[in-house]
């Protein structure tokens, strides 16, 4: 688990094709790597990898199909800039929200501008996850914890401020960049629980007559 505050930005050193999916070598930066054994998970633009080999400044971690195809780290490239985060610990400042380092699909920015001394980002979600997305509800982006401030269709908005803009990969987004999209975990859950004893055999999402024979319309 994660709470989507980067604490380095580092870069893809190498990529290793194996039997299908890759290995990544991350030159981790400033990242403190002195208490990281193997096995430990460590969150890569948002997406949480396993730390299969350690150097003083790197690690590489292991990428399955299932993650490639579901991340932008199927386009990444040698020398690209990465978000990075250790795990949670029992003993962490929770500044962002609970992320589990799972992405739910890729995003693009579709508009940027000035906002006072903040950026204001729109990002296009995929339709799948819109409804996952909330006016002032948190959502992680290539990592980052941060908050919806308003939502239209599959498309919403983020305001981010210098600090957050000089500390990540956003700071070099432009339209048309591609970002991993992680919704809140308590959206997710939420909507097994309404669908209820429906979960098992439904494989669609919440309608109107799964909520009114749920007992939540009247």
């Amino acid at each position: 688990m994660f709470t989507g505050i980067i604490l380095a930005v580092g870069k893809i050193a190498g990529i290793e094709q194996k039997s299908g999916d890759c290995r990544l070598t991350i030159a981790t930066g400033k990242l403190p790597l002195h208490d990281v054994a193997l096995g430990d998970s460590i969150a890569v633009n948002g997406v949480c990898l396993t730390a299969v080999e350690l150097g003083a400044h790197y690690f590489c971690a292991d990428v399955s199909n299932e993650t490639l195809s579901r991340t932008i780290l199927k386009t990444a490239i040698v020398g690209a800039p990465v978000n990075l985060e250790l795990a949670l610990t029992p003993t962490t400042r929770l500044g962002g929200h609970i992320v589990s380092g799972h992405v739910d699909g890729v995003g693009v920015v579709t508009a940027k501008k000035a906002d006072g001394r903040s950026i204001q980002f729109k990002f296009k979600a995929p339709d799948m996850l819109a409804k996952y997305i909330a006016e002032k509800g948190s959502i992680c982006i290539n990592g980052i914890s941060l908050t919806v401030n308003d939502v239209d269709g599959a498309q919403f908005c983020v305001n981010i401020v210098p600090h957050t803009l000089k500390e990540t990969t956003l700071v070099d987004a432009v339209v048309g960049t591609q970002v991993n999209l992680e919704v809140d975990l308590l959206a997710r859950y939420m909507e097994r629980l309404i669908k209820g004893e429906a979960a098992a055999i439904s494989h669609g999402g919440i309608t109107e007559e799964l909520l009114q024979a749920s007992g939540f319309l009247g």
